[in-house]
């Protein structure tokens, strides 16, 4: 069976686009490597032009339109057969059908990629040529490795590439423009957008379908939110949360086009709201988003009606369109208090983080790292500080912690989990819980898959948090009010574009002459972790405290802490108790 019959019942011919008629002038120019990928029998020209239909018909879906027929088309069934075939991996997509959200071979895109380079390989190895050996070489290059790195000297490469049709450049350069789109260019998926706008006036002008419109609209507004974040140096995200973002943006678009229209009693009626315009333009951003001190976090869950979708609407059933509290700031002189008392050292690192609540009704933080030498207390007063707070919180080691585990991992998968931001909400019934994490230098950078400062990234940005696309719930969740606090030992390993986003607090050491507060609060410590009542400790006495001075001259609160455990020690072996 012939997996491309479009293609081969057509001719396959390079067209001359400026002798075409107005008729043949409708024709969208969907170029494809016919000699490359599918026809190596035509010859040694490798790009040859595929003319297709007005805007693509035969590849066209046509499932989603203003005026829907209860029967889909021969056209949507084909669409359909297809985007089966490619998650699959049996099908490779061409620049169209990528334009028009059909997923990427086996639903990956170093798959996509890696095919379509060897395909194109092959076909060029048939005729060499000296112009196109460093096409060649970087196509090999890129099908062993399919970083956005690789994707770039392919796509130079090919600008320097003679004696090929113009169009077919243009459809080859669409389809690597598309692949760094993906990868998180705002400059590529600028271009995808535009191509994307280009063929969604046609299927309008033609045929009244809408759906086009909207996912040109999520391009658009991908490529601004990315320009926004690269503002400060570039930034690398994992293709799947382009794709979840694409997928999210589209999503709220095209549920805005699909709004109903007035009936004509109502056009007729004047608007009943019009009069309070004027309270809306001065209603208060925070206002409207916190109305009550409650934020709906998650509004739908995506693909509902299958087995997966209705385990995952049971498991967010009591979070679903559902209104959870933020959490309150409470009186904060008595929190200040117990936290100086405990961390005298500290207190211009406390007095900085309370100062940014003074005033607000509801907790929240600009994410802020706490950056100190091992044992000094970071992660102790990261814990106690929402503890005084009675906030609810998570404490995360970061070693060893990978991108899934931070931004969530599709359902179909049978590790498939929600986002840790959104795992805590559902956890605590809470809006802005607060999410320590401990040790950040100590995450990998490699990006198998993802890198974890790319997704954290995106979690700190409002822009992008308040519409975040869980892979679990497949929707949008409103993130932006999580509050994040990290402890690093150095910022070094941490990427600038994340350490621009955060407040980098340095963290004290403390010194001797905090000993005498220090000391008793970790002997009561000690005795509360061994099971017995803290008012058993006796007080450390005048010889206990020369013993702790002499070898300990501040520092590593770990090392006076085990220093306190010995003295413990040796108290139980001269005067056990009875």
């Amino acid at each position: 069976m012939d997996p491309y019959p479009a293609s081969r019942s057509l001719p396959c011919r390079a067209v001359d686009w400026a002798s075409t008629t107005p008729r043949q002038g409708q024709i969208d120019r969907h170029i494809r490597f016919v000699g490359a990928l599918r026809r190596p029998e035509l010859g040694a020209n490798a790009f040859e032009v595929v003319q297709t239909r007005a805007s693509c018909r035969a590849f066209r879906p046509r499932c989603v339109r203003s005026k829907m027929t209860a029967k889909a088309s021969p056209h949507d069934r084909h669409f359909v057969r297809r985007r089966k075939a490619a998650k699959a991996g049996l099908h490779l997509p061409t620049e169209v059908e990528l334009l028009r959200g059909m997923p990427f071979l086996s639903e990956d895109i170093r798959s996509d990629i890696r095919e379509f380079a060897e395909r194109l390989s092959r076909r060029l190895k048939r005729n060499p040529r000296y112009e196109i050996a460093p096409l060649v070489a970087a196509l090999d290059d890129l099908a062993i490795g399919q970083d956005e790195e690789a994707v770039q000297r392919v796509e130079a490469a090919l600008k320097e590439a003679t004696g090929f049709d113009d169009m077919s450049v243009h459809a080859a350069r669409l389809r690597f423009r598309f692949y760094l789109a993906s990868y998180g260019c705002p400059q590529a998926a600028a271009t995808i957008a535009g191509e994307t706008a280009s063929m969604a006036l046609h299927d309008v002008r033609d045929h009244g379908d809408f759906r086009l419109v909207s996912r040109a609209l999520a391009w658009a507004m991908a490529a601004n939110t990315y320009a926004f974040m690269h503002r400060d140096g570039p930034v690398r995200w994992p293709p799947s949360k382009v794709v979840r973002d694409v997928c999210a943006y589209a999503a709220e678009f095209e549920t805005a086009i699909r709004q109903p229209e007035p009936d004509e009693e109502s056009k007729d009626k004047d608007p009943p709201a019009a009069e309070k315009w004027d309270d809306f333009l001065d209603e208060p951003v925070e206002r409207a988003r916190e109305a009550d001190g409650a934020v709906v976090v998650v509004r739908s869950i995506g693909n509902d009606t299958t087995s997966e979708g209705k385990r995952v609407v049971k498991e967010f059933d009591g979070l679903l369109n559902v209104a959870l509290p933020l959490p309150v700031t409470p009186e904060l002189a008595p929190v200040r208090a117990k936290l100086a008392a405990e961390f005298p050292y500290a207190i211009a690192v406390i007095d900085d983080i309370l100062r940014r609540l003074v005033g607000r009704k509801h907790v929240h933080l600009r994410p802020t790292i706490l950056v100190g030498t091992p044992g000094c207390g970071k992660t102790r007063l990261a814990r106690r500080f929402y503890e005084e707070l009675t906030i609810p919180y998570e404490l995360v080691p970061c070693g060893g912690l990978s991108d899934s585990a931070l931004g969530g991992t599709a359902r179909r998968w049978s590790s498939g989990e929600p986002s840790l931001a959104v795992m805590a909400i559902r956890r605590h019934r809470n809006a802005g819980p607060i999410i320590v994490l401990d040790e950040i230098e100590k995450i990998g950078t490699s990006r198998h898959n993802g890198n974890f400062h790319d997704v954290l990234i995106g979690q700190f940005e409002k822009e992008t948090s308040s519409r975040w696309f869980d892979p679990y719930v497949e929707s949008a969740c409103d993130l932006s009010r999580v509050s994040w606090l990290m402890t690093a030992n150095t910022v070094t390993t941490i990427p600038p574009v994340l350490r621009d986003r955060c407040r980098i607090l340095g963290f004290p050491e403390p010194g001797p002459d905090h000993l005498a507060v220090l000391a008793p609060r970790i002997l009561e410590r000690v005795y509360a972790d061994s099971g017995h009542d803290p008012r058993w400790a006796t007080p450390l006495d005048a010889i206990e405290l020369a013993a702790l001075a002499a070898n300990w001259q501040g520092g590593s609160i770990r090392q006076l802490e085990r220093l306190i455990e010995a003295i413990v020690e040796a108290r139980e072996r001269h005067h056990p108790r009875q």
